[in-house]
């Protein structure tokens, strides 16, 4: 019934079929019979507010927060009841918290109507009643004949109808779906081809079925029925025909394209779907402090109803003189009485929850994040790319990762293909100098000497030089009709006027090589492929392409050759190929591709088939049939490929290696330190992996590989576990590293999860070799949901990293060279995997003490603030009488104490960040949640319950057992009870927690800057200039002013100036003197690494440090480097400070100069010394 009334409000467009139907130009049947379906207009919606929705969709999702539902509720009961505070108390806040989120949330929903609407409101071209009409881009229609011009952007997802090439094809590139900057050819049918026209186009009578959308970019089965003179003409629509929104067009005039998906359902609006909401571990470490706070403050709301009723027990107390009940109250029921007094006092305690940390913390993290993208060592100038924050949500988790899971290729290694060897027919070949050279003979040979290629070499070289899907780019338009050769040959290709474009670095990497050793590829004009062969041009007409594919792993091409034969060339990975092929070496070439892989370089195997007219005839037929299928198409390709792909004829092999990225060891192995595991997953040949893995540092010559490989059955893959297990406990005292591949790894997460995961967690490392993309995710989930529950993270630069990446608690996205959809679908963003370890090691731990101090220091400020509350109704008979003035309790959290936590939870460093990456077994000392552990929680609200009550106690003892300490005998009571006054007493006390709560943070600040100067010492005097007006003033809009005058008369007297000294030194001492002691005789690493004399510091010199440091540092420390200096413990040079001071502040961006430092030369700093040792990381 919903469904039914969301249809009828054209809210969820109905959808009769599986396909749809398009009507080219809008042409339908007149038939009268025929109901047009509705689709989706072309408006791209990424917004997620309205004018008319945003107040109540907006407050709907800010009051789904506890801390924000919880302070409505007590809103909404000092409204309702008589309570001690206004509603104005808990109503500020809550409104400055609701306030300061929709505001942000608005102006970012307002910056995306702003982006959509440019994108809706761009001008495009379209095919109506006969001519060519401008119109915006909103206004297109599924069934529109669009115009594109070259470099433009495609407004709808179209099927391509021609194009100013005679053939009909246009070339694109998809970077910003997909990353991928090569230039790929689509194609129109040979029917609408030929229309190139207006007025060809409007008489184009054609209907489009296709299938309904969905988000796969990859994925469109259609088919076009053109009527052609009276005969309709059916022809099969693919991916390759379809021109995806977000998509631009290059190397091509114009074109012309059915829309046939607008809006938000073309495949580039479904791609927007929201990932997984991660949370953060402080995050649930919060919301259980929230709950433990809460229950604290119903204990303390029950026992002081409790006790008012005990107190009231007596007559003289229940109903005094001063205040007799009326006889309604007297005759009210026990129960509401009883309900009414524990929400008053609900009320009066309940800013003992927080209600600005939520917004603190977002603040926080939203700015903080801004340091990553600023961060100049994290800055790639190479390809000109800095790093990148998707989400500010986990920026502390990076402070708390235990398990890296990367990726090999593109991720650990350039993704930079170079040939380095190959196979023909049982030979090994490698290449020198643009030469193929067999195994056993030298460069050096005379050229007479050098057998020339021939039949199978040959055959070979064209099979890799026409079996791709390489692009062209030239400076010719179409070569076939350009006369003269573009390309000059002298045995061999000089270098030529073109440039090949390639989704995959292998293929471009192999027919670079075969143009180098004399078999150029050297045009693709529609179905025609044109070789040269040493300078003599072949053309081969391309038949057929079968695609390539993750679950047959291999690619093929059916080609015509000069002389009218039909021949299938295909490659693919070793276990793709091998067991299909039927002649050739194939033991020789089995033996020679484990041979590449040892040497670390990735393999593919050639081969190909002839086939007979008849089989021709048969194969063609198959394909055609499959393609047109609307119905099961990819099931019925799949068995038609496997139909063709056989009984092949083995060609050989070749070995293209991949250089591992810069300082890859050096980063492995200071994860490794700081306490974090590496398991690297990747879809390579298991000898190609384990030789990288050495190659890379994740596995070392000392270790112990054991092996979990080729299992065919559950029971073998249970006892080569056990037997894993076994020698992991008998021999513990090497360390041990782990291969496993795809298929044992299936039958291992099948039945034996557990022993599994055991024998990994007592392995250094991990190698899973063979792994598809799911199972990439499956491994990463199967380790975050284990009972220890360690943080992990992803790393990866390949739209197969993509489902391991939003698996893993933090995702991060290389921006490599296989696109941009791991980026996209991350959390974080960087151009190397070498600076994981900065933004891990130096961000992380900055991120996760900043937030960690933030969290408890706002329970700790809290409880100091509520608890003198809770304390004053034992002096007042439970009346429920506040302590504080309203104004007080409202703007305590929000003006009075908010600023200083916030700057320093900008800016705080425990340890300077060169410490931190010399250093990184510091990590460990805030690894597991260290910092806000139960015990560490415990101690922060213990200290503020003590602090609270020296707050009360030392105000009632010093101010109200002699009120001549007052000095001015003006407030004198015999009364001790009534202390000196209810206002100046509550004064005395907020002024003091006010001071002491602000100093205690100064205490934990190690790094200060000119803003934490400011607003430490500013929030202070901006709490007494406020008092003083607040108080000094009377306020015509305020009905009563109970602190009139109090303020002044309060700061008039020596005695409460004294009695503040007295009490903030009381209360702070104790913190004083622990640290100090602890530092001195119990260090932490951490401690130990904040101030590292020149004797043990061998990385950083004392002037270096005294350079980096000398701006946000305590005085104590500068003095102590004085001191350091004066005694001659510290030699240094103005110039090494200042070349030092210079290196580090402009770090990547400029050449670097090499700094003196202790008598040997350095690298520049902030990559300098990632080559760590033991000994650098002990305390």
């Amino acid at each position: 019934m919903l469904r039914w009334i969301r249809q009828q409000l054209g809210f969820d467009p109905p959808h009769q079929s599986d396909t749809r139907t398009v009507y080219v130009a809008n042409r339908f049947p007149q038939n009268g019979h025929y109901i047009p379906q509705r689709f989706a207009d072309n408006r791209i919606i990424s917004s997620k507010y309205t004018v008319w929705n945003f107040v109540p969709k907006n407050l709907f999702e800010q009051f789904r927060r506890i801390a924000n539902f919880y302070f409505l509720i007590i809103f909404l009961v000092q409204l309702m009841i008589d309570t001690p505070t206004s509603p104005v108390t808990s109503g500020l806040p809550l409104f400055f918290v609701i306030t300061v989120t929709a505001i942000k949330q608005g102006y970012e929903d307002w910056l995306r109507h702003k982006a959509d609407n440019e994108v809706n409101g761009a001008p495009v071209f379209v095919v109506r009643s006969g001519s060519l009409v401008q119109t915006r881009s909103k206004n297109i229609r599924v069934g529109d004949i669009v115009r594109v011009a070259k470099d433009e952007t495609f407004p709808a997802d179209l099927v391509l109808l021609s194009s100013d090439r005679p053939d009909g094809t246009c070339h694109i590139t998809t970077a910003s779906l997909d990353g991928e900057t090569n230039l790929k050819t689509h194609y129109s049918v040979p029917e609408t081809s030929v229309c190139q026209s207006v007025s060809q186009l409007e008489a184009l009578q054609a209907v489009v079925e296709c299938q309904q959308p969905e988000a796969d970019l990859y994925r469109f089965v259609g088919r076009m029925t053109v009527t052609h003179h009276g005969e309709e003409i059916v022809r099969p629509l693919g991916p390759e025909n379809l021109l995806l929104r977000g998509a631009r067009l290059k190397n091509t005039k114009e074109i012309f394209g059915l829309a046939v998906y607008t809006g938000m359902e073309s495949k580039m609006a479904l791609n927007y779907k929201c990932k997984s909401q991660k949370r953060s571990a402080v995050e649930k470490s919060m919301n259980t402090f929230l709950i433990i706070y809460l229950i604290i403050l119903l204990s303390e709301a029950i026992l002081s109803t409790i006790l008012k009723y005990a107190w009231q027990a007596e007559t003289k107390w229940d109903e005094p003189f001063y205040n007799q009940k009326t006889e309604a109250e007297r005759n009210s029921s026990p129960i509401l009485k009883f309900i009414s007094d524990f929400l008053a006092f609900l009320v009066l305690y309940n800013f003992i929850i927080p209600i600005s940390l939520y917004v603190t913390v977002e603040m926080q993290k939203f700015l903080g994040s801004f340091f990553i993208g600023w961060d100049l060592d994290l800055y790639h100038e190479e390809s000109d790319q800095k790093a990148q924050v998707n989400t500010s949500d986990l920026n502390e988790e990076l402070g708390q990762v235990e398990y890296v899971f990367t990726d090999k290729t593109g991720t650990l290694t350039e993704n930079e293909m170079q040939f380095r060897e190959c196979s023909i027919n049982g030979t090994k070949y490698r290449e020198v100098n643009g030469k193929l050279i067999p195994e056993g003979m030298t460069d050096d040979s005379p050229d007479g000497s050098m057998p020339p290629l021939m039949g199978d070499e040959l055959l070979f070289l064209k099979a890799v030089s026409l079996c791709h899907t390489v692009q062209i780019s030239y400076d010719q338009s179409d070569c076939l009709a350009v006369g003269g050769d573009p390309f000059s040959h002298a045995n061999g290709f000089s270098s030529s006027p073109m440039e090949y474009y390639a989704s995959s670095p292998d293929e471009k990497a192999l027919v670079e090589a075969t143009k180098r050793i004399g078999v150029a590829f050297t045009c693709s004009n529609g179905d025609t492929m044109e070789i040269k062969t040493f300078g003599k041009s072949e053309k081969y007409k391309l038949l057929h392409v079968l695609e390539f594919d993750p679950n047959r792993r291999r690619m093929s091409v059916i080609l015509q050759t000069p002389s009218g034969g039909k021949v299938l060339f295909t490659k693919g990975a070793e276990s793709a190929i091998l067991p299909f092929t039927t002649s050739g070496e194939i033991e020789k070439t089995r033996l020679h591709v484990d041979e590449f892989a040892l040497k670390g370089l990735r393999t593919l195997v050639v081969a190909c088939r002839h086939f007979s007219p008849e089989e021709y005839i048969d194969v063609d037929k198959k394909l055609n049939s499959a393609r047109t299928a609307l119905q099961q198409r990819e099931e019925r390709l799949q068995e038609a490929f496997s139909y063709i792909e056989k009984d092949l004829q083995l060609l050989g092999a070749t070995g293209v290696e991949d250089k591992l990225q810069d300082k890859v060891q050096e980063t492995i192995e200071a994860l490794r330190l700081a306490g974090i595991k590496v398991w690297v997953l990747t879809g390579d040949k298991h000898e190609t992996a384990v030789t990288v893995s050495l190659s890379c540092g994740h596995f070392h010559r000392t270790m112990n590989i054991l092996e979990l490989l080729q299992q065919h059955s559950d029971n073998e893959c249970a006892e080569q576990l056990l037997t894993l297990s076994r020698r992991l406990r008998d021999d513990h005292v090497i360390q041990h590293a782990l291969v496993v591949d795809g298929a044992s790894l299936s039958l291992a997460l099948r039945e034996h999860e557990k022993l599994f995961m055991e024998v990994c967690k007592n392995c250094s490392a991990v190698l899973c070799c063979r792994m598809a993309p799911l199972q990439k995710a499956k491994v990463v989930r199967l380790l975050k949901t284990s009972p220890e529950k360690p943080i992990t993270l992803a790393i990866g630069d390949g739209a197969n990293d993509v489902s391991m990446i939003q698996e893993a608690h933090v995702g991060i996205g290389i921006m490599g060279k296989e696109g941009r959809q791991a980026v996209r679908n991350s959390d974080y963003a960087i151009a190397r995997f070498k600076f994981l370890a900065k933004l891990l090691l130096v961000h992380g731990h900055f991120y996760y003490i900043r937030i960690a101090t933030l969290v408890q220091y706002f329970f700790y400020k809290n409880v100091c603030f509520i608890t003198p509350q809770f304390l004053y109704q034992f002096f007042c008979l439970f009346s429920q009488q506040t302590l504080y003035d309203s104004v007080y309790l409202t703007l305590y959290n929000i003006c009075f104490t908010s600023l200083p936590i916030l700057v320093y939870s900008l800016f705080e460093q425990l340890v300077h960040p060169h410490v931190l990456q010399n250093k990184p077994g510091l990590y460990r000392d805030i690894s597991k949640n260290s910092l806000l552990s139960f015990r560490t929680f415990l101690y922060w609200t213990v200290l503020g319950f003590c602090h609270a009550f020296v707050f009360f106690f030392g105000s009632y003892i010093l101010m109200g057992e002699d009120t001549t300490l007052m000095g001015n005998g003006q407030i004198l009571r015999a009364n001790r009870q009534l202390m000196f006054g209810n206002w100046t007493f509550g004064t005395l006390v907020f002024t003091v927690m006010v001071i002491t709560v602000t100093l205690k943070l100064a205490l934990e600040t190690h790094f200060w800057t000119w803003m934490n100067h400011f607003v430490t010492w500013g929030s202070i005097a901006f709490y007494f200039i406020f008092s003083l007006f607040y108080g000094g003033i009377i306020w015509p809009f305020l009905h009563t002013q109970d602190m009139y005058f109090v303020f002044v008369q309060l700061l008039s007297s020596g005695s409460a100036w004294f009695a503040i000294i007295i009490i903030v030194i009381t209360c702070l001492f104790p913190d004083v003197l622990k640290k100090v002691l602890y530092r001195h005789l119990q260090p932490t690493s951490t401690q130990t690494s904040q101030s590292i004399p020149a004797s043990q510091a061998q990385n950083l010199s004392c002037m270096e440090s005294l350079c980096c440091y000398q701006h946000g540092e305590s005085g104590c420390t500068r003095l102590a480097r004085l001191l350091e200096q004066m005694t001659g413990h510290c030699k240094a040079s103005a110039n090494n400070c200042h070349t030092s001071s210079r290196n580090n502040r402009w770090g990547r961006l400029r050449h670097r100069e090499s700094v003196i430092l202790n008598g040997e030369p350095s690298a520049p700093l902030g990559v300098r010394n990632l080559g760590y040792s033991p000994d650098c990381c002990s305390p």
